[in-house]
């Protein structure tokens, strides 16, 4: 008479469940569907539309701070241009350089927040990059366009996780509670972080090199965006967390 076999007879390797392989790409639809937006865009201006067309999708399309003046009147796109303008990208540098760190600060960033919350992050700190840039350029007839401001944003939020990520449930997210602005800035890796993000942005926008990117770079806007997402990402996470933390101060 045979006896019943039990879980801890079985084979293990029949037993246990088929490995599962993160994908190479493995970016949520929110990010590519910014992305999709972002390419479209660029290659309508490069491709399709006429010279006289695109300098009309420009003026409608990108930020001009001397518009918000009040001296050339008002129409309906004052009100579009400050989100607009983050679809819109200069050159194939400029798209290409942004898509990329899009893709790595974005994609843990909506894994994390969802599909919704992600979206309003991102038009915030596009927002939050647009004032300051506006604040301090009030009159600026340079217009501004690319999607730098809002990724300067989910870098500010990646900040505030310590940079730690969660592949456990197959794709990346950041791990844990959002830290204490005081604790975040008593780890090393972050404070590094911040202050060479701070000098690269500083030197490009003041010095106006960066490689392969034509035109000046807006690292007003950058600031903007990133203190946004740094000081702002607990109004955008909205997942329960305890209240107490890992502390390692090694990071």
């Amino acid at each position: 008479m045979s006896e019943p076999v039990t879980p801890s007879d079985a084979d293990p390797v029949q037993d246990a469940p088929p490995q599962r392989r993160e994908p190479v790409f493995n970016l949520p639809p929110v990010v590519l569907a910014v992305i999709g937006i972002c390419v479209a865009v660029y290659l309508l201006q490069q491709y399709v539309l006429s010279e006289s067309q695109q300098m009309t999708l420009l003026y409608d399309g990108a930020f001009i701070p001397v518009l918000y003046t009040g001296q050339y009147g008002f129409d309906w796109f004052l009100f579009s241009r400050p989100f607009t303008y983050a679809f819109m990208h200069g050159g194939l540098a400029h798209i290409a350089i942004n898509m990329v760190w899009l893709a790595a600060f974005g994609s843990p960033l909506a894994n994390r927040l969802g599909t919704l919350w992600f979206a309003l992050f991102f038009a915030v700190t596009g927002l939050a990059s647009v004032a300051l840039f506006w604040a301090v350029h009030p009159y600026g007839e340079a217009p501004l366009v690319g999607a730098s401001g809002a990724i300067s944003g989910m870098m500010g939020a990646a900040a505030r996780f310590g940079f730690r990520t969660d592949r456990s449930a197959g794709k990346a997210a950041f791990a844990g509670p959002v830290l204490p602005i005081a604790f975040v800035l008593r780890l090393r890796g972050v404070v590094i972080f911040l202050a060479v993000w701070m000098i690269i942005n500083l030197a490009t926008g003041l010095l106006g090199f960066a490689p392969g990117v034509d035109g000046q770079i807006a690292w007003e806007a950058h600031i903007g965006g990133f203190v946004a997402g740094f000081f702002g990402l607990r109004w955008f996470d909205r997942r329960w967390q305890a209240p107490e933390w890992e502390t390692d101060d090694r990071t």
